[in-house]
């Protein structure tokens, strides 16, 4: 059995974590845009984020076109968390590149967000 070493963000740093585990999953300076839509409601969009795997890219079609995605999960409890952002064939959604969306359902805010 392999054994994952979970991530930790600074604690002074406003975070989003997994609402099922509370491992860690972003901070909240790597919010590029809370204006995106997951398959099972609002999504945030991150350039950077801790603790999340990986399954196989996959070409899909989404709201603004054709991309090549790859579903993401959390590495500590495996509940599925959103996609991240392969490929994109249309010139306007680039810089959607390398970035990750996790849906609301699936994370919390956590560290001095009063």
């Amino acid at each position: 059995m392999v054994k994952t070493f979970q991530a930790y963000l600074p604690s002074t740093n406003r975070t989003y974590s997994c609402v099922h585990c509370r491992a860690h999953l972003a901070s909240h300076d790597e919010l590029i845009s809370k204006s995106f839509q997951g398959s099972q409601g609002p999504a945030y969009l991150f350039n950077s984020v801790v603790n999340v795997g990986c399954g196989q890219t996959e070409e899909r079609v989404l709201l603004t076109g054709l991309h090549a995605v790859a579903d993401i999960f959390c590495e500590c409890c495996k509940t599925p968390l959103g996609w991240k952002y392969e490929h994109a064939y249309e010139s306007s959604q680039k810089y959607k590149e390398g970035k990750y969306i996790i849906e609301l359902a699936h994370m919390i805010k956590e560290n001095g967000w009063d």
